[in-house]
This record gives C-alpha cells, structure tokens and sequence, in this order.
C-alpha cells in the first residue's frame, strides 16, 4: 500500500532546529518530487519548500528561505525538512506531498503550488512556543 508518513513534530520553543521526516513505504522516493507543505491555525495550506527528483534542486517559500533546509535520502526513503531559526509563525500541521511527472514537478516545485496530483501524507503538527 502507498502510503506517506510524517514524523518529528510536537510541541518545541522558538529559536533553536527540530527536523521533520516524511518515509515512503509501498513505492520509491527516488522518481518523485516531494514538497513540504503547511497549514497555520485558521489559514489554508501553503507551500514550504520542494525538493526535485532529478537533480535535487530546491526551493523554498520566502518566509522559510535561510531557515529551513529540505533534503533527501532516498536509501532511506525518506525526505527531511530541518527547520532553524523557528518562529511561533511556523506553528502549523506540516504535510509532505509527492508528484512524478515533468510537469507536475514543474507546477508543483516552481511555484510551490497545491495541485490535484499531490500524494498526501497525513501530517505532523508543530507548535512553535514559549
């Protein structure tokens, strides 16, 4: 069964790093493009960062750039989202979602946009606070 999983988040104080993981079991990593996504109390879901298939090429939204770091190991299966610097702002449920194809990874990893081809893990929740 495809399935992704996201795990590290919890309940941490601001300043400081925590990183996040999201595993694949039932399909490989390796020929998808994985980004992190974010969902604040009250607010909808925005992109976080991205992590490409082919050449690892990242990108990131503004109010992470410098602060957050994706990364992948695909012998592990697993994508990796290490968070520095962390702002109460951060505080949200945190997904990983997963595309193939040229360009849903386009769409999905330049502007960092939610697309109907996005396979879902379930979320982890992180709470930024003193």
């Amino acid at each position: 069964q495809k399935q992704l999983v996201e795990s590290g988040g919890g309940l941490v104080q601001p300043g400081g790093s925590l990183t996040l993981s999201c595993t694949a079991s039932g399909f490989t990593l390796d020929y998808y493009a994985i980004s992190w996504f974010r969902q604040p109390p009250g607010k909808e879901r925005e992109g976080v960062a991205c992590i490409r298939d082919n050449n690892d090429q990242t990108t990131y939204a503004n109010s992470v750039m410098g602060r957050f770091t994706i990364s992948r190991d695909n012998a592990e299966n697993t994508v990796y989202l290490q968070m520095d610097s962390r702002k109460p702002e951060d505080t949200a449920v945190y997904y990983c979602g997963a595309v193939n194809g040229a360009e849903s990874v386009q769409t999905m990893c330049n502007g960092l946009r939610e697309i109907d081809t996005i396979f879902w893990g379930k979320g982890t929740q992180v709470t930024v606070s003193s």
